[in-house]
């Protein structure tokens, strides 16, 4: 049998949008750039690490309504 009729559709069960990685992706390039602040409004520290830049974008994708699972 062919790998594609083995697993299930990709778009039936993902978990994550595609606007949720376009955010991520922007929040962790902000984070390399040194751009990306933490806290409300952005006026905490410089955001050092990649575990927090990618909390970060998600958190974004979520007030901006993409398909984003909540938090736990």
């Amino acid at each position: 049998m062919s790998a594609t009729k083995k697993g299930k559709k990709k778009s039936a069960n993902r978990k994550y949008g595609p606007a949720a990685s376009d955010s991520v992706a922007s929040a962790v390039r902000r984070e390399k750039k040194g751009t990306l602040r933490s806290g409300k409004g952005g006026k905490g520290g410089k955001v050092t690490s990649r575990e927090q830049a990618i909390a970060i974008g998600l958190s974004e994708a979520r007030k901006k309504g993409a398909k984003v699972p909540r938090k736990k």
